[in-house]
């Protein structure tokens, strides 16, 4: 399976390692394991055509467009996913300036170029900055409660409530205008709801909401696509690692599980495929979106996960956000334009208002992002949901959809005649099978706690073959959760765990002595079976 440079540090040994996901995270895990000799024998298995997972860039309008992850945000050298596009040379000259990666933007979304009411005409910019700098104060303030013995609130949307009441007490405006204040407001709690992928910021927990880092650095895109950095990873790894189109059904751990090509052989782990494969392995890393593990969680471990851990992934947040872009022949946006924003006058963040879906769902997009012109002949807008709005969405035909947002566009601009989009290409994270949603966040009644303990090996007692059981994906990281980095991270972390127990293992007696808990190294005979490949 390696090379024969690496064979013969190690032939026929090592532990079987399988690692479960192949996005970013088991990318990482699986390109650090195959660059130590202690592991040639490692397979990812991936449940689609694909690999990269959440980064997913497709080729439409005549370019590449991210379906999938959009930005890396902070791309500065504490950043391992612009290091390493750094070092593939997948980025512009802007972004790798020194300047760009001091940028502190504090994670905020920068203004928008114009700012269309639903009422028909632009919003005065100078009243977006206003409300701007008053929201983003106030997010500033809710990652203040980390440590504190008692918080204002559960939920980082109640205290956002709570202070935007007690300043609208100072507003001295006609009502029109207060009113017009609060719809601002509203499209930027929507905003953020984007952020953390979540349907409503009253989800979202107050207190370790400032436990998440935002590095220096403004966000920055790849101009070939986030794509490229997975494929080069991929790239790096054997020919044979990656088995695609191999969902896992059951990974039975725990066990003694036996092989007809290993005779005498066990496995503590066996990885029960949807087609029937079955695979021994002695350590598997577990990288799935953590909205596959909420819907699998009572069928996917055998036995049942500690309750701790399956009380985990119960409580910590699992949301929506979808893009839905629209190609235009002609752009009715200014040159400079780069962010528009959509503004209801009709909603506030302070009134629990829920119209049915299907008669407002538009309503909870916060507007479009241009992307780089593709040349004369394509001009791309791309737009940003959230929440059950987004994945009721997903349920709309691309007629439905084209449909409702060319209404929306001619009603905020007061043109009734400007041209439909001439098509439609949205992400479904909801619907996707593999998925579940888009990213994590820490929900009311969870906290970091809850993530690390997502992120702890199993069997967690200490007792039998070690390892069997490792979990990486961006929902184990603490601090970087929701991120590529924080998913890369997470696979190195899982893998240096492996590593350390094997150079550990390298140092000791051969298994079989008093040592004999150390897992079981297999013989000549030890690699994966043909049914695999």
């Amino acid at each position: 399976m390696q090379s024969s440079g690496r064979q013969a540090e190690a032939p026929g040994r090592g532990p079987r390692v399988l690692v479960v996901g192949g996005g970013i995270a088991g990318l990482g895990a699986a390109q650090r394991l195959c660059c130590h000799p202690a592991f040639p024998h490692l397979r990812v298995l991936e449940a689609t055509a694909r690999a990269g997972g959440r980064i997913r860039s497709e080729r439409s309008f005549g370019g590449v467009v991210e379906v999938g992850a959009h930005w890396i945000h902070g791309p500065s050298q504490g950043n391992p996913v612009f290091q390493l596009a750094a070092k593939y040379g997948l980025l512009g000259e802007k972004a790798l300036s020194e300047e760009n990666q001091l940028i502190e933007t504090g994670g905020h979304v920068g203004l928008p170029s114009v700012s269309y009411a639903s009422s028909g005409g632009s919003v005065s910019p100078e009243l977006v900055a206003e409300m701007a700098r008053l929201f983003y104060s106030l997010i500033d303030q809710t990652r203040e409660f980390l440590h504190a013995a008692e918080i204002p609130a559960p939920s980082v949307g109640e205290y956002l409530k709570k202070e935007i009441r007690q300043h609208m007490a100072g507003w001295t405006e006609e009502e029109e205008t207060k009113r017009l204040k609060l719809a601002i407001l509203n499209n930027l709690f929507n905003v953020e709801c984007c952020v953390s992928g979540t349907h409503s910021m009253d989800l979202v927990a107050l207190s370790p909401f400032g436990e998440y880092t935002v590095l220096p650095g403004l966000d920055c895109t790849f101009p070939g696509g986030y794509q490229g950095l997975t494929d080069r990873i991929m790239a790096s790894l054997p020919k044979d690692v990656m088995v695609f189109n191999k969902p896992v059904k059951t990974i039975h751990w725990d066990g003694s599980f036996e092989e007809a090509s290993a005779p005498g052989e066990t496995f503590p782990v066996l990885v029960e495929c949807e087609d029937g494969g079955c695979f021994p392995a002695h350590h598997v890393v577990v990288t799935v979106p953590l909205g596959f593990l909420k819907e699998r969680l009572d069928t996917f471990f055998e036995p049942p996960l500690p309750t701790e851990k399956a009380e985990a992934i119960r409580k910590i947040g699992f949301g929506t956000n979808n893009k839905i872009f629209l190609e235009f022949e002609e752009p009715f946006w200014q040159p400079d334009c780069q962010h528009i924003q959509v503004v209801w006058r009709d909603t506030s963040p302070l009134e629990d208002t829920a119209p049915k879906l299907q008669d407002a769902w538009f309503k909870k997009l916060v507007g479009f992002w241009v992307l780089p012109s593709f040349g004369r002949a394509s001009q791309v807008l791309c737009g940003f949901i959230a929440g059950l709005e987004s994945e009721f969405m997903e349920t709309l035909s691309d007629e439905d959809v084209l449909l409702s947002l060319t209404q929306v566009l001619r009603r905020v601009t007061g043109n009734p005649r400007l041209p439909a989009p001439r098509s439609v290409l949205r992400s479904r994270w909801h619907s996707a099978p593999y998925t579940r949603g888009s990213y994590s966040y820490v929900a009311v009644g969870s906290s970091g706690d809850d993530l690390d303990l997502l992120a702890q090996p199993l069997p967690a007692d200490g007792r039998g073959a070690q390892l069997q059981v490792l979990f990486a994906g961006e929902a184990t990281h603490r601090t970087f959760y929701s991120t590529t980095h924080g998913a890369l991270l997470s696979g190195w972390r899982e893998a240096d765990r492996l590593i350390a127990l094997w150079d550990s293992q390298a140092q000791r007696p051969e298994p079989g002595s008093e040592l004999g808990s150390a897992p079981p190294v297999p013989g000549s005979r030890g690699g994966w079976p043909h049914p695999f490949l």
